[in-house]
């Protein structure tokens, strides 16, 4: 006989049916999938259950559906360690609502535990979440990410296996307090390191500003990239619209966890799974929510990584598309780094329902969520958050906190691949059109033994430019591109110049700086790999223009003289190892940095 229907249409078998030789083993939900591969499916299943109950698991437990958790708790992770309580509020939900919980581990990576950088690292996690969400019995999978890296990761691997993926994120932790004032990881961080390194602060201060600077678990209390992705998590409908910023240490975190599980359970069909769910509209909305939030520049190399992961959008979106879609997003939400407020504000503000409700005209409201409700009837069932905090910390469109482009993408001689800019957290204006001289820093190591020089040949004009941190020169593409003002600048009061590299800087970060130019300096026909003090660089961000002003045939004989670099393809070949596989493979900046191999396209 047949037990009644769960998660969708697929009914659950009788498990006397499991032992029936008379008769094919019909594929099911559950344990019946992805047999391991012994030549009798029979045996296969009932070798696989003989082991599960070893767990203390019952044969009516085994015909439900199995929803698949991911722990990434670690010891190295302070962002996920609240963890292990959102897997017994998510089990909860699942066990409410018909479904089997069965948690397993992937790799789980912290920015600032992550050597020599979590981007680098991104790519591994990915393969694991893939392979282990196809490898396993399961129905649907909640993916428990949080810092930086993990949820790019987790969405990259989700898309890529397509079983139904439910993200939950850790949430954002609370801020602290110093003399008064709140302060909070890791835009804080940034400002007061600068203010001290500039002799503004002494040390007493800068150790007990350490102290407050993360009070609580979760993930930086700012618009930095976690918050970011989360964000953008849940405007592609994958998540509980409350799920972007509900903070780690809150019970909302633990309902919203609880929901997930029941979700989960709802999601077991076809129809849930992302490539199906996905479309190049819901990456639209993405777009629109990164730039309305003012969020991290991260997230325009994990949203290209994803993107290129779903056969059905990859190609269809590029640099481009982030820039034409700021021309008409203005920035309303006021977080730093681009504004004064925290991730808790926000929140409490409404959090992702008020901001779409004010993007409502900006997006496509026929995108379809994970619980089958398109975007436009999940708004109007989330109700109106109309009140005078609200629209003080999300703006209404009428009223934004800066008019449009938060984040530009620049093209010239210097970047013909694209780079990209946060314009929004510039602290000098002017330096948006800028032209100056630079000064050159061959790699972080010759940046941090010259940067302090007092005979430096540095004025407030000058720009200075990083080489060697893009995704094979350091590799893993460091937050390096936030280049400290050198000391005798800043104890003038200079708090920002004009600063390039072809690495990336912390979503937390602000400032007047040029990230992700590719291609990046260590490729041989790099224009920006030839740049030379005293060079006159050019930023012309009103008309997107990043330019080398020197002459074509100068620059080609340079790029002509040049030595080939190590990091090229005859070196990484003998490369052995992840780090052999990582140079061979990366792709640039503006393709998201990804292994050509896990494209939805495949390697060139």
């Amino acid at each position: 006989m047949a037990h009644s229907t769960l998660a969708g249409s697929k009914v659950r078998p009788d498990p006397l049916e499991d032992y029936d030789l008379s008769r094919p083993l019909a594929s099911g939900v559950g344990l019946r999938q992805g047999l391991t591969a012994y030549g009798d499916a029979h045996f296969s299943l009932f070798l696989r259950k003989a082991f599960i109950k070893a767990a203390g698991y019952g044969e009516d437990a085994l015909t439900r559906p199995v929803i698949g958790i991911i722990n990434t708790h670690s010891g190295f992770n302070p962002c996920h360690a609240n963890v292990p309580q959102l897997i017994e509020a998510v089990k909860r939900g699942i066990q409410l609502n018909g479904g089997l919980p069965i948690e397993f581990p992937t790799i789980s990576l912290h920015e600032s535990f992550s050597s020599p950088t979590s981007m680098y690292l991104r790519n591994l996690m990915s393969m694991d979440t893939e392979e282990m969400i196809k490898a396993q019995p399961l129905d649907a999978c909640i993916m428990i990410g949080g810092c930086d890296k993990t949820v790019p990761a987790q969405l990259m691997g989700g898309i890529s296996a397509n079983k139904p993926v439910l993200p939950l994120v850790t949430g954002p932790m609370m801020p602290g307090s110093y003399r008064g004032m709140r302060i909070g990881a890791c835009t804080d961080c940034r400002n007061n390191w600068a203010a001290y390194r500039a002799g503004l602060m002494d040390i007493e201060d800068i150790a007990a500003i350490n102290d407050e600077l993360a009070p609580t678990s979760g993930t930086c209390g700012v618009m930095g990239t976690a918050s970011t992705m989360a964000c953008i998590t849940a405007a592609l409908g994958l998540m509980p619209l409350r799920g972007a910023s509900a903070p780690a240490v809150s019970a909302t975190r633990l309902r919203v966890a609880e929901e997930t599980g029941k979700n989960a359970v709802s999601a077991v069909t076809d129809e849930h799974r992302p490539q199906q769910i996905l479309t190049k509209e819901s990456f639209l909305n993405a777009i629109t929510v990164l730039q309305a939030i003012g969020g991290s520049t991260n997230a325009v190399v994990h949203l290209m990584a994803i993107i290129n992961r779903h056969p059905a959008v990859a190609g269809t979106i590029s640099l481009d598309t982030f820039d034409e879609i700021g021309k008409k997003t203005p920035l309303l939400v006021d977080l730093k780094p681009s504004g004064d407020n925290y991730m808790s504000d926000f929140h409490n503000a409404g959090g992702m329902i008020a901001l779409l409700q004010a993007l409502r005209p900006l997006l496509y409201l026929s995108a379809r969520t994970i619980t089958g409700q398109t975007l436009d009837e999940l708004l109007d069932a989330s109700g109106s958050h109309d009140f005078p905090y609200s629209h003080e910390i999300i703006r209404p469109l009428t009223n934004p906190l800066y008019p449009c482009s938060s984040i530009v993408v620049l093209h010239g001689n210097l970047a013909p691949g694209g780079a990209v800019m946060k314009a929004s957290a510039s602290k000098d204006r002017r330096l948006l059109n800028h032209s100056g001289p630079a000064i050159v820093f061959s790699d972080t190591a010759d940046l941090a033994r010259r940067i302090d020089d007092p005979e430096l040949p540095v004025t407030k004009d000058t720009v200075l430019v990083l080489k060697g941190i893009g995704p094979i020169g350091h590799p893993g593409m460091p937050e390096a591109g936030l280049i400290p003002i050198p000391r005798k600048l800043g104890a003038l009061g200079v708090e920002d110049m004009l600063r390039l590299s072809d690495g990336r800087m912390s979503g937390t970060a602000g400032g007047t700086i040029v990230l992700h130019i590719s291609p990046e300096s260590v490729i041989d026909n790099s224009v920006f790999g030839i740049v030379e003090d005293g060079d006159i660089i050019r930023c012309d961000v009103g008309n997107r223009v990043l330019q080398l002003d020197v002459a074509e045939e100068e620059i080609a004989r340079r790029i002509s003289a040049r030595e080939k670099q190590k990091f090229n393809q005859s070196h990484a070949g003998k490369k052995r190892g992840y780090g052999g596989l990582y140079e061979r493979s990366v792709n640039q900046a503006q393709h998201g940095v990804d292994f050509d191999f896990l494209t939805a396209v495949g390697p060139s």
